[in-house]
């Protein structure tokens, strides 16, 4: 164990919230892989997101 205990506690603690990422909502998975595909919509607005947030 660690002899800091609050790093240990924070380290616990997730640095993002992934609530509204493209694979929150999933469609459908891939049979053999397992792979998570999202609906079309989730597809779209990540798309939006990304070409508004470009330099």
């Amino acid at each position: 164990m660690a002899k800091n205990k609050k790093k240990e506690y924070f380290m616990a603690q997730p640095i993002e919230k992934h609530t509204h990422a493209a694979w929150a909502n999933i469609s459908k998975t891939k049979p053999v892989s397992n792979v998570s595909i999202p609906s079309e919509i989730e597809v779209r607005n990540a798309k939006e997101w990304v070409d508004s947030n470009e330099k």
